[in-house]
């Protein structure tokens, strides 16, 4: 399922990289707060990621990038969620997904659910090996595999479904 849209790459010189990158660390400060009020609400539906994925598919690499880091960082230092143990993996998972969502945005021109879907798998396999040989622990490392389907299966659907409502502005 392609959608015709209007993607973005958008420079560091520009205002609008930064404003919408406010907004969507933003969205990554509250949602993960929301979650936080059910019962392993963070790990199950990894809300620190959805802003990203939107913000990179639709405003280019440097919006996500931005997105990525200051998302957990802030949410870290306003919370202490993510707790510093797991922030590395966070932060390089939360790059990984800025860097795949941009680059399937960029050569795939709409969005498009399999090429969503390719990036949310691209971002949490790669993540889980930087994970697994960061902590030694592979079974901490498939924490997102092993109670994080749902948040996967939230980012690529419910990142489908808001790029697909913002598509054409």
């Amino acid at each position: 399922m392609n959608t015709s849209a209007k993607l973005y790459s958008l420079s560091f010189g520009n205002v609008k990289t930064y404003l919408f990158a406010f907004l969507f660390v933003a969205g990554n400060i509250i949602l993960p707060q929301l979650c936080h009020l059910i019962p392993l609400g963070g790990p199950t539906l990894l809300p620190i990621y959805f802003f990203t994925l939107v913000a990179a598919y639709k405003f280019g690499f440097r919006v996500g990038l931005l997105t990525a880091l200051l998302s957990p960082v802030l949410n870290h230092l306003l919370f202490a969620m993510p707790a510093a143990a797991v922030l590395p993996a966070i932060l390089v998972k939360s790059g990984v997904l800025a860097i795949a969502a941009s680059l399937a945005a960029r050569y795939i021109h709409s969005v498009n659910l399999l090429a969503l879907l390719a990036v949310v798998l691209a971002y949490q396999v790669i993540g889980t090996a930087f994970e697994w040989a960061f902590t030694g622990s592979f079974y901490l490392a498939v924490q997102d595999f092993r109670i994080g389907l749902p948040g996967m299966l939230l980012q690529w659907v419910g990142g489908y479904a808001l790029l697909k409502a913002i598509a054409k502005r």
